[in-house]
């Protein structure tokens, strides 16, 4: 069975980071952010150019699909859910309801994922990237999902914990 892995930012530092990387087999990150950059400086070395950098030194490829990132408006709608229930992004536990449903109908159904798969690491496995800490608060455990019902990948969630 194909695997495909999910990582988040938040918890890790460098070294850790690609240790989980190393452990897990992982060739591939795709990045699935809209924007590439973290605020901090705790965080500044998942910076586009900086982790580019540090992928490229660990030997694994990198590649940008902001395609698969939630727009402005949905992160937002995020944040006012975060708001209201009294949690950070960086504390987040689960995503909206009406997040996932928005960003299912007007990302994930929308984006073909053929192209993606098809480019997908014969020897090793790709894991995708956000920012948070577990994939339960992050859109990228719903296009790990996807990837898992459409094309039989196990999924293998990669925590800083």
């Amino acid at each position: 069975m194909r695997r495909i892995a999910t990582i988040g930012v938040y918890e890790f530092d460098p070294a850790a980071f690609l240790s989980a990387l190393d452990e897990a087999g992982v060739t591939k990150l795709l990045d699935i952010r809209q924007r590439r950059g973290v605020r901090g400086s705790r965080y500044a070395w998942a910076n586009a150019n900086r982790l580019q950098a540090l992928l490229r030194d660990a030997r694994i490829r990198y590649e940008h699909h902001p395609e698969l990132a939630p727009d402005t408006d949905l992160r937002h709608l995020q944040y006012r859910e975060d708001a209201r229930e009294g949690v950070g992004k960086r504390s987040r536990v689960h995503l909206a309801p009406e997040y996932v449903r928005l960003y299912t109908e007007e990302i994930l159904d929308l984006v073909p994922l053929d192209p993606i798969v098809d480019q997908l690491p014969v020897h090793g496995i790709a894991a995708l990237l956000c920012v948070e800490a577990t994939p339960e608060a992050c859109h990228r455990s719903l296009v790990a999902d996807r990837l898992a019902e459409r094309y039989g990948f196990e999924v293998v969630h990669l925590l800083p914990f």
